[in-house]
């Protein structure tokens, strides 16, 4: 099964029904319309520019409707999407253009000077690729037929995205998204969150990230629903946008909800419309969510996914997400799920944590160019997450924390995501980070580093009195530093290693 077939499957079926709306040009699109732009774009990038099978394709600029086009037009060809991370440097950009090697580049305004920057570096585009502007792209759009293209022979296991992700450290790895992922988490989101062809979702996230793409995207044009697609995230212009266009089903991160929050319009919007918003991105604190909901008095979701395995993994009723608040709930339909203790490989008990392993038809082939990264990650079919994990008696996850962002003190593991997330509890907590300090007596210890919210405070005694019977005893920080900001990646996790290089390294 392959997901070239998706659009031009639902065009079929419901041809006149609206399936987009661009914000920023205030364009509104059918089924039928768009999936001519995406032939169109499919017969201009094997006609005029000689992509094949298999070659990639990267675009380079704020969300737009050239992300759809490429998305599904790419597919039908049996070629690969691969985004452009616009947050990133042009040195990091190199690296990946360089790594992916796309045949075609189409850069947005806003970051043709950037791009000049890394052009020169690249010396597969200088050679043999095309650059194109998104002025030219639609132009050429204009040109060429919106016939369906000939399709060459495809497989479920053929690649259709390339999406780089990065952990603190190291280089960027390509995951390698095959068709069947792309279309089982179609119908896994549909089946397991109930999605319907009425439900209307804004996307406020990049789409150069999975998050973007995969969430609400395609399984809500796979179900036959209306997307609300916004250029850039401002609060106050999506709050409207999400009234306005009655939105259903949303996907906010944490500093979304919290800039949410924080605008004036929240008081006057209409979320009568909402069946449910969802966090995902990252923990949302206890705090964050019940400012939220109060203030709302609506139903917001817990989510987990990663790039590799898709960003839909659990799901959980309304009623569910009220009485497990802190729960992502349980494993989407069609998907197999353990929690493996690393050192030997059997599962653990109910109520223990182990690292979570998935295994499905929505689980990614590997990274790009990279078996090594591939063989340590996949194992018999199961996905290696590296996240810890436990299930409670009722079948519901609980996300720990990265089991490398593990400290070990005197034989117990501390996972950093936990402590973190309780300190952020804390009505005068920004944001916190762990790291383990080295001790003699314990081997590690933790330390933590905070930033306070804005025109809040609070001593190291307080924050520690606050975690004292929220977390065992042998989890509290040994010693809490307050600073000015953590440093964070492109990708938006803190990078522990320059807090290690700042805080234990340099004394």
């Amino acid at each position: 099964m392959h997901a070239a077939d998706l659009l031009a499957s639902r065009a079929r079926l419901t041809p006149k029904r609206e399936a987009l709306y661009e914000i920023a040009t205030e364009k509104r699109y059918t089924y039928a319309e768009l999936n001519a732009r995406a032939n169109r774009a499919a017969n201009f990038l094997r006609e005029r520019c000689g992509v094949q099978k298999g070659d990639r394709v990267s675009i380079y600029a704020h969300n737009g409707i050239a992300y759809v086009d490429l998305l599904y037009g790419l597919a039908k060809i049996g070629a690969i999407f691969a985004p452009l991370n616009w947050r990133l440097t042009a040195n990091e950009l190199t690296y990946i253009v360089n790594d992916c090697e796309p045949r075609v580049v189409i850069v947005g305004p806003d970051f043709m000077p950037t791009f000049d920057e890394m052009r020169g570096q690249t010396h597969f585009l200088r050679d043999n690729g095309f650059v194109l502007t998104s002025e030219e792209y639609e132009n050429e759009l204009a040109c060429v037929s919106d016939a369906e293209p000939v399709r060459p022979p495809l497989s479920d296991d053929d690649p259709l995205c390339i999406l780089y992700t990065s952990g603190t450290t190291g280089r960027p790895k390509g995951a390698v998204i095959p068709h069947r992922q792309v279309l089982w988490n179609c119908i896994n989101t549909t089946i397991s969150w109930g999605l319907r062809e009425t439900d209307i979702s804004p996307i406020l996230t990049p789409l150069f990230h999975s998050g973007g793409l995969f969430a609400f995207l395609m399984p809500m044009l796979y179900v036959g629903g209306r997307i609300v697609l916004a250029r850039t995230f401002d609060a106050e212009a999506s709050l409207r946008a999400i009234v306005e266009e009655k939105c259903t089903v949303i996907l906010g991160v944490p500093t979304l909800y919290q800039m949410w929050l924080n605008t004036p319009y929240l008081a006057h919007a209409d979320f009568g419309q909402v069946r449910f918003f969802i966090n995902g991105g990252a923990a949302i604190p206890l705090p964050l969510w019940q400012a939220w909901t109060q203030a709302t008095h609506s139903v917001l979701r817990r989510g987990y996914g990663l790039t590799e395995v898709g960003v839909n993994c659990f799901a959980m009723t309304d009623e569910e997400s009220l009485h497990k608040i802190e729960s992502v709930g349980k494993p989407i339909f069609h998907s197999a799920m353990r929690l493996v203790d690393p050192q030997t490989g059997k599962d653990v008990a109910v109520g223990e944590t182990g690292e979570l392993w998935i295994r499905g038809p929505h689980v990614c082939a590997g990274y790009w160019r990279n078996p090594q990264a591939t063989a340590e990650a996949i194992t018999d079919g199961w996905f290696h997450t590296g996240d810890g994990a436990r299930m409670d008696e009722d079948g519901f996850f609980y996300i720990v924390g990265r089991f490398k962002d593990m400290i070990k003190s005197g034989g117990e593991n501390i996972y950093a995501a936990e402590v973190e997330a309780v300190f952020r509890d804390h009505p005068a907590v920004q944001d916190a980070a762990l790291i383990g300090a080295p001790d003699e007596k314990w081997g590690e210890v933790g330390l933590m580093v905070v930033v306070s919210k804005p025109g809040q405070s609070a001593t190291e005694d307080e924050l520690l009195k606050f975690c004292d019977g929220r977390l065992a005893r042998y989890k509290l920080p040994k010693r809490v530093i307050f600073a000015d900001a953590l440093p964070y990646s492109p990708y938006g996790k803190v990078e522990k290693a320059r807090l290690r290089e700042q805080y234990l390294e340099r004394g």
